[in-house]
């Protein structure tokens, strides 16, 4: 094996090992001292790029590189082959660009939490087996709910409650999927499911696949989440959760109908709700829904040209939806608000983040020369080949909410609408504008030279995306959309109005069991009522007259004897042995029973 293997004698480099170091390493690092430890949060990455390209040096096929014996079970870590390595090359990539954006940030946690949060995503990406996996997704979940959290804001807290109960919800049920098949079948391996030969319990386990895809109706959690982490946090939040679902389901579930009908469903339905939103990191959430949901469609066809431009997609969405992030994040940090309504007029003032913006802006919409237009096309394109037309139709419809949203009407209201926004623009770091140039290059280059991308993927292909029908089909298709806003601009402005999602059935639902449980227990509260009056609080008076004996009799004759004796019998000798202090009554009292111990034992 070439590579690290010649150059280190290393033969894998897990890529969690370096970003589980740092974590671990942070911890015991000062924030007053950013500056010094900063460029720490490089390495793993860095490490991770070569470990991955070491490992593209391959031979083909299935490789496991690294295997650990536990509790009885053999955890494979390191499962290579072409599906992994083309996430796990994303990954890494975006993971560089995630920490050369956040070292301005002096916030040790918010780099732990990230750190973990990516090592989660390396870890499920080369995870054999179902154990591995699980262990892997669930220290996911606790760095990304930590990239909420860390934002400080009352907000920021319960929506990190929310979106940590979704992924507990997520978890148990591929937790109970994976210990049910093991039951049943004796292994925890995790390989593909045949559609037709898939039991109750891989139908148990995709449910849990399912949240973190976001795959509507359990979707709310991530518009409701994502736009309340941290500014750096959404950047990696954006890349990783879902695309790490993407992985898994194209590992396993490839082929099953309810991915590609679901799939188109989140294509449409995640572009609606985009077009009327107001903040700009919600409109961004709301079409990684619709995004992802091209790669579930891809995947739940099945072919292998839908399940490569699912790849593919997931490959270029990861670079290009990140760059938007960070051109969100841009305007969060400078002006303080990501609220249409409260921006304008930024173009001039805020030029680089306008230009990055609008690069990832015409890669999600599938413009020609971009990543976006060499992944998105394929996807809909294998589509039709294999005869689905109502989806390819679907997918396409959703490519003009795309452009709508994210391509004309996010930038023209934040950079060139009027009156121009007049708040104070906070000076954006140096190594933010290097993150979202980075990004910009690499959509710009996998745009231009796809064979870069398409040479990773897991089947051979030999699609050419820049045909003229190709071309002219989404020239026509952006053109008109942009002609359609252009009329209708007056009157489809945002409003600061909240629209509410399928939190309005969680609503509904939490009201209604709140009324289910509060009824019996008002009822057996008046019975009890009813009891105490009639039984409780007679025996209360019982109780008190009976203390109240006590303590005339006893308490008091006690005192009163004591009174006596210093009175009538030692006089000087009882007084000194009144001292009032604690430990000197405990240590009479540990005196008396080792006396009676004593006593006790050499009588017996």
């Amino acid at each position: 094996m070439a590579g690290l293997e010649q150059i280190a004698g290393i033969h894998f480099l897990h890529p969690s090992i370096g970003f589980l170091a740092l974590a671990l390493v942070m911890a015991f690092l000062k924030n007053e001292h950013y500056m010094a430890w900063r460029w720490l949060l490089l390495a793993p990455p860095v490490v991770a790029i070569a470990s991955v390209a070491a490992l593209t040096m391959g031979p083909d096929g299935a490789r496991d590189l690294a295997t650990l014996h536990y509790l009885g079970q053999t955890l494979q870590l390191g499962r290579v082959d072409a599906l992994a390595l083309v996430f796990a090359s994303v990954f890494s990539i975006q993971a560089l660009i995630g920490f050369i954006y956040a070292l301005h940030v002096e916030d040790r946690g918010q780099h732990m939490a990230a750190c973990l949060y990516v090592a989660g995503g390396f870890g499920c990406v080369f995870a054999g087996d179902y154990i591995t996996l699980f262990i892997f997704w669930e220290i996911m979940s606790i760095g990304s709910v930590f990239l909420i959290w860390l934002r400080g804001t009352e907000q920021a807290t319960a929506a990190g409650f929310r979106y940590f109960l979704f992924h507990i919800f997520g978890g148990l049920f591929l937790l109970a999927g994976l210990l049910l098949r093991y039951g049943a079948i004796g292994t925890f391996a995790f390989t593909a499911v045949a559609p037709d030969a898939a039991r109750y319990f891989d139908y148990i386990i995709l449910i849990g696949f399912l949240v973190n895809a976001a795959f509507v109706p359990l979707h709310a959690w991530l518009p409701d989440a994502y736009p309340e982490a941290t500014i750096t946090g959404a950047v990696f939040m954006s890349a990783f959760t879902t695309k790490t679902a993407v992985y898994v389901l194209a590992r396993g579930y490839a082929g099953f109908e309810v991915l590609a009908i679901g799939g188109c469903v989140m294509c449409l339905y995640g572009v609606f709700y985009a077009t009327i939103e107001n903040n700009a990191r919600r409109i961004l959430s709301y079409h990684i829904v619709s995004q992802v949901g091209y790669m579930v469609c891809g995947i739940g066809i099945g072919t292998a040209m839908t399940v490569d431009g699912a790849c593919a997609h997931a490959y270029a969405h990861i670079l290009y939806k990140g760059l938007l992030f960070m051109g969100a994040g841009c305007l969060l940090y400078s002006a303080g608000t990501a609220k249409l309504t409260e921006l304008g007029g930024l173009a001039s003032r805020l030029p680089l983040v306008m230009i990055g913006y609008m690069v990832g802006a015409v890669s999600i919409s599938g413009m020609p020369l971009f990543n976006g237009f060499v992944s998105k096309t394929m996807t809909i394109a294998g589509a039709a080949e294999a005869h689905r037309t109502w989806l390819a139709l679907g997918m396409e419809l959703a490519a003009v909410g795309t452009f709508l949203s994210v391509g004309i009407k996010l930038p023209y209201f934040a950079f060139w609408a009027k009156p121009k926004s007049e708040v104070e623009l906070k000076p954006i770091p140096w190594n933010m504008y290097l993150g979202m140039g980075i990004s910009s290059i690499l959509c710009l280059g996998i745009g231009l030279f796809p064979q870069t991308l398409y040479s990773l993927l897991p089947f051979p292909t030999d699609y050419v995306p820049y045909t003229p029908w190709h071309v002219l089909q989404s020239c026509l298709i952006l053109g008109f959309t942009g002609l359609g806003f252009y009329l209708m601009r007056k009157i489809i402005p945002p409003h600061p109005s909240r629209n509410l999602d399928f939190d309005f059935l969680y609503r509904w639902i939490g009201r209604g069991f709140v009324k289910v449980v509060s009824v019996p227990a008002a009822a057996i509260d008046n019975v009890w009522t009813d009891v105490y009056e009639k039984v409780g609080l007679r025996g209360l008076i019982v109780a008190a007259f009976g203390t109240n004996v006590f303590d005339g009799k006893v308490i008091d004759g006690v005192l009163d004897g004591s009174a006596r004796g210093v009175r009538e019998v030692g006089g000087a000798a009882m007084a000194r042995s009144q001292t009032g202090r604690l430990q000197d009554y405990l240590a009479a009292a540990v005196a008396v029973g080792l006396l009676i111990f004593a006593a006790v034992w050499y009588l017996g």
